[in-house]
């Protein structure tokens, strides 16, 4: 038996093709024999005829058969057409991307293995066909493995992913708040020394606070820096994404919110770190100011 080098599914696909190609031809040829059936009863009537009457006969015979060629190509054209349109159709669904070689139609010992792969295949299958009708079918089991299952994969690797990104929010969050609380205390601390200090102490105030802004400074930039090493880091982590999530762009879209507000949350995160390492800071140096103005004091 002829093989095609192709899986049982796809060679019995191309069997059932070849049944409704052969089908269509037989239909094509039966027309052509009915043209010439048609031109004997209608035309060849009398015993002799005229060269003339002969070339008008052959002329009427050859535009009937050419049109009706002409139809079976052009049908068999749009056809073929209509199947590669449902074998593409399948493979962009996976994101497949088909390629066709059109030499490789006129390889005559290619169309040669075709012909006797149509001529053993289609006779034994008649043999078979009345006893294969009597059995019942049964649907295919859809194939879990391969592309489906890298697939399933990543989905889940994504959501647990996600479920550790929540968990580290919600720790931010609370440090956050815990960073705020501490500020508005040593704000209101701040506020309370200045009124109690007076005009007496101006001079040492002044020179303390400002090396607290100084250190709320580089605070600040060293803060920025961070800021941006960690909007690198993102950066990388996006293009490293980009290569291993090719085949999961549906997955994408219905992530990309979750994405977007993770993405905020953790910009925030940095912020509410450093806030909280600053007050700590800044609590030191109250405490050690406490204890100079208290010298103070008792010296007056």
């Amino acid at each position: 038996m002829a093989e095609l080098g192709l899986n049982d599914h796809h060679q019995n696909e191309i069997i059932n093709y070849m049944r409704f190609a052969r089908s269509k031809r037989g239909l094509r040829l039966k027309t052509v024999d009915s043209c010439f059936e048609d031109i004997k009863d209608s035309r060849l009537v009398d015993e002799t005829y005229t060269m003339d009457e002969v070339t008008e006969v052959l002329n009427e015979l050859q535009t009937v058969v050419h049109s009706e060629i002409e139809s079976e190509l052009i049908n068999t054209s749009c056809t073929n057409v209509l199947l590669l349109r449902q074998l593409f159709s399948q493979a962009e669904k996976w994101y497949l991307k088909l390629q066709t070689d059109i030499s490789e139609l006129e390889n005559r010992e290619l169309l040669e293995q075709v012909a006797e792969f149509e001529k053993a295949e289609l006779s034994t299958s008649n043999k078979k066909s009345n006893s294969e009708n009597m059995k019942p079918s049964r649907l295919v089991p859809l194939n879990e493995g391969g592309t489906s299952e890298l697939l399933n994969k990543e989905i889940l690797r994504l959501q647990e992913e996600n479920e550790k990104l929540k968990s580290r929010i919600k720790n931010i969050e609370l440090q956050a708040t815990n960073a705020l609380e501490d500020k508005s205390k040593l704000e209101r601390a701040l506020r309370d020394m200045q009124i109690a200090q007076g005009d007496q102490k101006s001079i040492i105030r002044t020179r303390d606070v400002s090396d607290l802004e100084h250190t709320v400074a580089a605070l600040k930039n060293e803060f920025q820096k961070t800021l941006n090493d960690t909007t690198e880091n993102k950066k990388t982590l996006e293009e490293n994404l980009v290569s291993t999530k090719h085949d999961l762009l549906k997955v994408q879209e219905q992530l990309s919110v979750t994405e977007k507000e993770l993405e905020k949350k953790f910009q925030q995160t940095a912020a509410y770190r450093s806030l909280k390492e600053i007050l700590m800071k800044k609590n030191e140096q109250i405490k050690d100011l406490r204890k100079r103005l208290a010298k103070y004091e008792t010296e007056d």
